[in-house]
């Protein structure tokens, strides 16, 4: 297996995080994303806010040497979340639940909370693997899908 690695965000990265995010299955199961994929000029102004925030915890995501995708740490909702995106041709690797260890291992913070589409398993079970817990529900509107979407409110305490 190649090896999963993370590093700083450098600007770099943005163009392969942007190509990542117009894929429409990988949006399609994120269900919570911007409105349109597409918009670039979105896309920057949003990750120059990322990028100058100092209380956002933010990760690129390596593996086998390339850049494949991010994870961070954020306040929402008056409680500190984490979340993460994977280039889909990366998926079922292994990649997502290695970089979410290693992210979790690097800060303290506890409790963190992450949210996943009921219906996006492998996200959720990337989740439990490295220690969340289902504690709730809610739902959202989903731009990827154009309707309310159930999510579960996952929580790691320790």
């Amino acid at each position: 297996m190649e090896i999963v690695m993370l590093r700083d965000v450098i600007e770099e990265d943005l163009e392969i995080f942007f190509e990542q995010q117009m894929d429409t299955t990988a949006n399609f199961m994120a269900a919570f994303t911007t409105m349109d994929p597409s918009d670039n000029v979105a896309f920057k102004a949003h990750w120059e806010k990322i990028l100058n925030n100092e209380a956002i915890i933010k990760k690129t995501v390596m593996y086998g040497g390339k850049v494949a995708g991010y994870v961070s740490s954020f306040e929402q909702f008056g409680e500190r979340e984490v979340s993460y995106w994977i280039g889909r041709e990366y998926w079922g690797k292994g990649v997502a639940t290695e970089a979410l260890s290693q992210f979790l291992d690097c800060i303290t913070i506890r409790p963190l909370y992450a949210r996943a589409a009921k219906d996006n398993i492998a996200s959720i079970r990337v989740l439990e693997k490295c220690g969340f817990e289902i504690k709730g529900e809610d739902k959202g509107y989903s731009n990827s899908r154009s309707e309310e979407v159930e999510e579960f409110i996952l929580k790691l305490s320790q």
